[in-house]
């Protein structure tokens, strides 16, 4: 895009501390740290001092040295207090989290370092029963948002960078798969209720976001295909671009004004983008549009890392100022245990993580949705926006009434005016046909084939104001037709929705499914059903297995053990994992007849899905259609009415011009006559000759269709054969 607009971010707050029995001076440059990363910086070193204290002095939860904690929970603000250090350390490790985030979403946005890093650690090395917010699904959700805002400021940088497009959709489609996991965490039933009223506020976001960005995805494929010359993709991938934005606009309504500029920017961009190319591959590159679902899928690229944390490195926590109260050997071989848990749990975590990948792309290409597998439910009511345009017409019974009659005068005008101009045309070829007569009566050179005599100027005139007006009346024709085929389109649908809602429901299509159709539609719902109690269940799993590792704590035997004996030790410990890592093994193996399960169902469900498609389609158009036909109602009536007003004053035009047309082909005739008469004076007399006999029966008779006596001039005892001969035809 030519700018690049931005998003608001989500920042959490800090906490606040309570009552800890430490160092006063400490603990208030420890909690009371700038908004800036000097106090980032600060919270890190803190962090790391009381690292090295827990380790050496028994403050942890139940031991000797155990002192009163306390700091604020986020979201109730209630007090929570607990006799262990490390409950302190995961409140300064939190803080530390959210002052990134709070610093990440400033406008400058420059950091390159991810709040999600302290969220991460405070996850895998911290029991989540402290408080609320620090949960275990508090801090996956937090991990996702941070991680989906930081993907979002280097995709805002590659696109002030230019770089490439196929890059750029790239990074965006990472920044949308954050953004679901985000989601799908604040769906959660159990999140929701811990977070209260800011669930709501966030989610709408990230959902609004997601579509948002998916559509900055497709916007780059199109600007891809385009580089590439590829028409067809490009109009497919700019069109997909544009549903979705739309559909982010949807979700944007309660949104401050910045959100609004910044989808109003887009859809500028976006939708020059759409018509554009829309109309280059209509009328000049002809090419097919591939279905979307048939193009490759956009693979996210993750390029933003959670920043590490390191409670033992010098360089951010500097030299450690307990280094002298104890030896350094127990603590060492807890490490070595902890590094042997965190291996353990990598392991089982690459086997979840890599058949989770292949559940998701699995059911992403299935598309299959357990809440709308049917949409059966969707048939047996009439929509709120159609049920909103009947009860609008009950009030106004005389719509179709009124539209028709509208409709009938526009006619009746119409067709006086065309009958006018009808006329002012026939006198007009009359008059030119006469005129043509007298040039060849009186012996002058016939026009060329195809053009006529001059008119008279008052003719003329007559000629070319009703050339004007019948030009107008042609144009104004057109627009008539095309009215009166729109009223004709909407006028059925306009009396169904004044008429009774039973006929109204009875005209959307539903589905009729036979009993075999509805079995196959309760299997395939069992299946999914067994999807997502398989994904339960591995949740559920994960979740023990994580808190086992947090809890497992043998620094008290190590104390007592011998180096020699520290890898049987290990061994032993971990023992207790084995059953917990059998259990999701079971649930990894069952993956496979699951999904196959699922795929013979898909396959019997294929024609099933493909006529509730087809209905839902055709009950989608319906519903539009009718919307359509209300909402084009007022427009029907005003451009009616605005034709009334046309033809009636083109009515009183014309019927003017036709009195003038009379008077003009009167006034041409009469001067026809005069010619004539002075014509026949300026003939010389015959030359007397012997009578013929045939001739001298009767005087002259004239013949039908020519003039009647008197409008010859008086030649005497002038007979037939005695005329010139260019009179004789009169």
């Amino acid at each position: 895009m030519e700018a690049v607009p931005r998003m608001p971010m989500i920042w959490l707050d800090l906490k606040e501390a309570g009552e800890f029995a430490f160092n006063a001076a400490v603990k208030k440059s420890a909690v009371n740290v700038p908004r800036d990363f000097e106090g980032c910086s600060t919270l890190r070193k803190y962090f790391g001092q009381l690292h090295y204290l827990q380790s050496r002095i028994p403050m942890g939860a139940e031991q000797e040295a155990a002192v009163p904690v306390a700091w604020t929970e986020i979201f109730s603000g209630k007090t929570v207090t607990h006799e262990d250090i490390k409950y302190e350390q995961a409140c300064i490790l939190y803080n530390l989290g959210a002052l990134h985030s709070m610093l990440g979403a400033m406008d400058k946005r420059v950091s390159e370092e991810c709040a999600a890093g302290a969220f991460t650690y405070l996850r895998d090395h911290f029991p989540h029963s402290y408080s609320v917010d620090m949960s275990h699904q508090i801090l996956n959700l937090n991990i996702n948002l941070m991680l989906g805002q930081a993907q979002e400021c280097l995709l805002e940088k590659s696109m002030l960078d230019n770089r490439k497009s196929f890059l750029v959709a790239r990074i965006s489609a990472q920044v949308v798969d954050y953004y679901k996991e985000a989601c799908r965490a604040l769906e959660n039933s159990e999140t929701a209720s811990l977070l209260g009223k800011i669930q709501k506020d966030w989610k709408k976001l990230v959902q609004m976001k997601i579509y948002y960005f998916a559509a900055v995805a497709h916007l780059h494929m199109g600007k891809q295909a385009e580089e590439q010359q590829k028409f067809g993709e490009r109009v497919i991938y700019f069109q997909s671009a544009l549903d979705k934005l739309n559909k982010a606009i949807k979700l944007a309504k309660g949104q401050p004004e910045t959100v609004q500029e910044a989808l109003r920017f887009t859809m500028d961009v976006i939708g020059g983008k759409y018509n554009s190319a829309k109309k280059d591959n209509d009328f000049i590159y002809h090419e097919a549009v591939p279905a979307l679902d048939t193009l490759q899928s956009v693979k996210g690229a993750p390029l933003v890392k959670a920043l590490p944390v390191n409670p033992t490195d010098p360089a951010v926590t500097g030299p450690d100022i307990f280094a002298k109260l104890v030896p350094m050997a127990a603590h060492e071989a807890s490490s070595l245990y902890s590094e042997e848990k965190a291996k353990l749990l990598r392991d089982v975590m690459a086997k979840i993580e890599a058949k989770n990948e292949v559940l998701d792309q699995f059911m992403d290409s299935m598309q299959l949705d357990p809440e709308t597998v049917d949409n059966l439910d969707m048939y047996s009511h009439i929509p709120p926006i159609l049920m909103e345009k009947c009860a609008a017409l009950s009030v106004r019974p005389d719509t179709v009434k009124n539209l028709v009659q509208s409709m009938q005068v526009l006619s009746g005008v119409f067709t006086d005016v065309e009958a006018s101009l009808k006329e002012i045309r026939d006198l007009l070829e009359e008059d030119e046909a006469q005129e043509r007569k007298l040039q060849e009566l009186l012996g002058k050179v016939p026009p060329p084939q195809g053009s006529s005599p001059p008119p008279s100027p008052g003719l003329a005139e007559v000629s070319k104001e009703c050339s004007k007006y019948m030009e107008v009346h042609e144009k104004a024709s057109f627009t008539n037709t095309e009215l009166h085929k729109a009223m004709n389109l909407h006028i059925g649908n306009l009396r169904l929705l004044s008429g009774p809602l039973e006929q109204v429901r009875a005209a959307l299509p539903s589905p009729a499914l036979t009993e075999d159709d509805k079995q196959v539609l309760q299997n395939l719902k069992r299946i999914l059903g067994k999807v997502q109690e398989m994904r339960d269940q591995r949740t559920s799993l994960e979740q023990q297995l994580r808190e086992m590792i947090q809890k497992d704590d043998i620094t008290t035997s190590l104390v007592t053990t011998d180096r020699s004996e520290m890898k049987k030790l290990f061994e032993e410990q971990l023992k207790k994992y084995d059953q917990i890592k059998v259990y999701l093994e079971q649930n990894l193996a069952a993956q496979e007849n699951v999904l196959k399960a699922l795929t013979d169902a898909n396959v019997k469900y294929a024609a099933v899905r493909k006529a509730l498609a087809e209905v839902e389609h055709k009950w989608n158009t319906t519903v539009q259609t009718l919307v359509a036909s209300y909402e084009a109602y007022e427009d029907l009536m005003k451009k009616s009415q605005e034709g009334k007003d046309f033809y009636t004053d083109l009515e009183g035009k014309a019927a003017k011009l036709l009195e003038k047309a009379r008077a003009a082909c009167q006034a041409a005739e009469a001067n026809r006559q005069q010619i004539l008469e002075k014509e026949m004076k300026k003939q010389p007399p015959p030359r007397p000759t012997a009578p013929k006999p045939a001739l001298q029966k009767k005087p002259l008779e004239l013949e039908a269709g020519g003039l009647d006596a008197g409008d010859l001039p008086p030649l005497g005892s002038l007979v037939l054969a005695e005329l010139p001969e260019e009179l004789r035809s009169l």
